[in-house]
């Protein structure tokens, strides 16, 4: 089933982000970078672990997890 989302995607449009980072909080500043970073995710399996990479100009995450498994996100 992790093969039908292994691959490469790109955000074209987001709605509402602005108003929802508000709710969280965010500042003026962060909530600019954010209304304008359009990241890419890349999604891909390594044995028994998904990973999932977040790349743009603003900040590149990873995360990996086995399936199957409760994880906590740092």
């Amino acid at each position: 089933m992790v093969d039908a989302f292994c691959a490469t995607w790109k955000l074209i449009d987001s709605q509402n982000f602005d108003d929802y980072m508000k709710a969280l909080g965010v500042g003026f500043a962060t909530r600019q970078v954010g209304n304008i970073t359009k990241p890419t995710i890349v999604i891909s399996q390594d044995g028994d672990k998904v990973v999932v990479k977040t790349l743009s100009t603003f900040r590149n995450t990873e995360l990996s997890a086995k399936l199957g498994e409760e994880f906590d996100e740092t």
